[in-house]
């Protein structure tokens, strides 16, 4: 199977929502199952935290229970409580130089990757790249605001949710960066991730995530997969985030770069990666440009464009021929 990209359109979650869910179901369930089915929270316990901590969402919840058929597994999984452990190595920045936008590359497993850009309606407009069904990993909303997560780099685990869902609720209520943060200072955290955040007016920052501490959060418009320092040196290494960070901020200091060209260095080494075979390599650049509402996809060799005025629900292959060897499975 070669990888492709589709973009969706859907108000509110129904029949495409749920062939989603369907094609992506069997190799959820193998991943949410992996550490044994009692390692997981239970119904209960899941349910109680998401009406807690992100109340708004429990209506769309219930709604796509009722798509599923509402088992037990399906629901704890859509409460995304204490997943199990998950890595990315990704590059994102704010940009503020000429455009306000946020650019980032994902680098993660082509075998986990859901290929879906979704437009939806639930509290509020919104275009993202879809995980774990009804999650982000980054995406804009129509109030002009935008966020990114990459990974943090540190080994620690504890009871909290899903970053891709945490990303969805901050932008289903959030309007500002502001407003943003005051979730991210309350909404507990499952493993230790970077919040890149922008909104219309140009302000922005980044939040060192974890489930052991306090949110750190700093006035950076760059973020790779370390925190405020270095804590897990092998993998550090792998992925290059010191060197992706510093080239991150050469391009934000710059006075000669623009949104145009920076997005031609996400697209070329360091930023660049094509570790595929270690489930790092980039599988897509996108910048959301919050003032103009557009999502642009972009590829070595193809690109996609998208935005809240003109939404085409389409299907590419993206890669080249040289690319696709490490993305069949």
């Amino acid at each position: 199977m070669i990888i492709s990209f589709s973009s969706i359109r859907e108000d509110k979650p129904a029949e495409k929502w749920k062939a989603l869910f369907d094609r992506t179901w069997p190799q959820y369930k193998n991943w949410f199952l992996s550490e044994g089915y009692l390692a997981r929270k239970g119904y209960l316990t899941s349910v109680t935290q998401l009406e807690k901590y992100m109340p708004e969402l429990v209506p769309v919840y219930q709604l796509l229970l009722n798509l599923v058929g509402g088992g037990d597994l399906e629901s704890r999984f859509l409460t995304m409580f204490s997943p199990p452990a998950y890595m990315s190595a990704c590059s994102q920045v704010a940009w503020t130089s000429g455009s306000t936008s946020l650019i980032r590359n994902y680098d993660y497993s082509f075998k986990m990757f859901e290929g879906t850009m979704l437009y939806s309606n639930w509290l509020q407009p919104i275009i993202g790249m879809s995980d774990c069904t009804w999650g982000l990993l980054d995406g804009m909303n129509a109030s002009g605001l935008a966020a990114s997560l990459t990974f943090g780099g540190r080994k620690v685990t504890g009871d909290g949710f899903g970053i891709p869902l945490i990303i969805r609720y901050i932008l289903e209520t959030s309007t500002t960066v502001k407003e943003a943060l005051g979730i991210l200072s309350r909404v507990p955290v499952h493993m230790a991730y970077n919040v890149t955040l922008i909104d219309v007016s140009g302000e922005y920052a980044t939040a060192y995530l974890s489930p052991d501490r306090a949110p750190v959060i700093v006035d950076s418009a760059v973020a790779t997969n370390h925190q405020v320092e270095v804590e897990w040196t092998d993998y550090a290494s792998l992925t290059d985030t010191i060197e992706r960070k510093r080239h991150l901020e050469e391009l934000v200091s710059s006075p000669n770069e623009t949104e145009a060209s920076v997005i031609r260095h996400f697209l070329h080494p360091p930023l660049y990666n094509t570790n595929f075979e270690k489930s790092f390599g980039t599988l897509y650049t996108i910048a959301y440009n919050v003032a103009q509402g557009t999502a642009n996809i972009h590829w070595p060799e193809a690109e996609m464009k998208q935005s809240f005025s003109l939404f085409t629900e389409n299907r590419v292959v993206p890669f080249s021929t040289s690319l696709r060897k490490g993305l069949i499975f």
